[in-house]
């Protein structure tokens, strides 16, 4: 029996990147033999055991051969006799198809060194069409190196494209889709995922609502890049550089879902794109089972983004409504995030990305003012049940008021 670290720890290990788990797999043995180590097994699928100390991974080396549809659709041999080579033909990227025996020995017979030294992301053989998951594993991949130079090689591009014109894709689980997106929006450069999809056409497969926005123009005034869907990407870029959390990456990305269902004939201006595109979505966050936080979020940044770009021409009972929509009373940090999301919209656009948002700092003044409204001394004042709701509506819209009519004075 003989042990290899091998996939993501070497590869990491290689680029000088943070390891965070280390996979093993075993040659010349059998469940038996792991088992009577004290090993115990987790796979239901295959033959992978968790470490009676470390409770790392290992995994017994195998094949896989094709007998259905999905990324599912494989029966599996991890017999003694599969060797450490045919154990890394399997895998998607030749860079991830690097071994380590305890003695530090790298074990590289499909040249992932090499593809890491020339900043590719390659697939190991032919059987990498067998698994439509690759498809979003590699743009994965390409958003998580993007920063350090690394693209996806063409003919693993043409593969991808294969892939997504065959209609396997249909056959991914929504977990799974949105598990692969939801890594990609953790990434450093998530943009990268999206236009990688779209390079292989599997954007329109798995986010149409997304992919509908290229070829939507903008007025060129306020978008010199005037392409909606390059926007979109340009907004998640921007907001990824202001915040590194994902739901407001998501709702960056989303925001913009309803320029693609402006009738032609109104091109290129999208009145009430906020308000059409919060049932987009809603069908994307269903399809796919984007958390619920994630959604809210997303519609709240859709329905509202418009107004906060316009802060400073807003009502003061305006903007105490919209405090009201977002439920930020009960959950502040929504006005951040929302914030951030605007601020990343602004600077999504050619020429304007180091923008400043003073709307940012003003609805945060007004939302620090309102929140210093004392209930308890509208209660002193003698006011009951619905009076008081209505008493603490109004003395917040005094504050916010109080405050707009100090900026013009100074």
């Amino acid at each position: 029996m003989k042990i290899y670290l091998v996939g993501g720890a070497v590869r990491d290990t290689l680029l000088n990147q943070t390891v965070v788990d280390k996979d093993y797999v075993v040659v010349g043995s059998s469940v038996e033999e792991m088992l009577e180590q004290g090993y115990q097994q987790v796979g239901k699928d295959f033959p992978v055991f968790l470490h009676p100390k470390t409770q790392q991974e290992y995994a017994l080396a195998r094949t896989e051969r094709k007998t259905g549809y999905g990324y599912q659709g494989f029966s599996c041999n991890a017999n003694k006799q599969v060797t450490l080579e045919e154990d890394l033909l399997r895998r998607d990227l030749t860079i991830n198809a690097i071994a380590q025996d305890d003695q530090g020995t790298l074990y590289d017979p499909f040249q992932g060194v090499k593809d890491i030294e020339a900043k590719i992301l390659r697939h190991v053989s032919q059987a990498f069409v067998e698994d439509p998951l690759r498809v979003l594993r590699v743009a994965r991949f390409a958003a998580r190196f993007h920063h350090l130079g690394f693209t996806v090689a063409p003919e693993t591009l043409q593969l991808m494209t294969d892939i997504a014109n065959s209609g396997e894709l249909e056959h991914l689980t929504p977990e799974r889709v949105w598990q692969e997106c939801d890594k990609a929006l953790g990434s450093q450069s998530p943009q990268i995922f999206f236009e990688v999809l779209r390079q292989c056409q599997a954007l329109e497969v798995l986010f149409p609502e997304i992919d509908a926005l290229f070829g939507v123009p903008q007025p060129e005034k306020w978008h010199p890049e005037i392409d909606s869907g390059i926007h979109t990407l340009m907004v998640l870029e921007q907001t990824s550089l202001l915040s590194d959390n994902k739901a407001v990456r998501f709702a960056a990305l989303v925001h913009d879902l309803g320029k693609a269902l402006t009738p032609k004939q109104d091109w290129p201006k999208h009145y009430g794109h906020g308000q059409k595109g919060l049932p987009a979505i809603k069908a994307l966050c269903a399809r796919i089972k984007v958390p619920n936080d994630y959604r809210d979020l997303a519609l709240l940044v859709s329905d509202q983004h418009q107004n906060i770009h316009n802060a400073f021409e807003l009502r003061a009972e305006t903007i105490v409504k919209l405090f009201d929509k977002a439920d930020l009373w009960r959950k502040p940090q929504r006005l951040t995030d929302l914030l951030l999301c605007c601020h990343g919209d602004i600077r999504g656009r050619t020429g304007f990305e180091d923008a400043l948002y003073p709307q940012a700092q003003y609805l945060q003044q007004c939302y620090q003012l309102a929140t210093q409204v004392d209930v308890q001394s509208i209660i002193a004042e003698g006011h009951q049940g619905a009076a008081i709701k209505s008493q603490l509506q109004l003395k917040r819209i005094q504050c916010v008021n109080d405050f707009k009519l100090q900026l013009v004075k100074n």
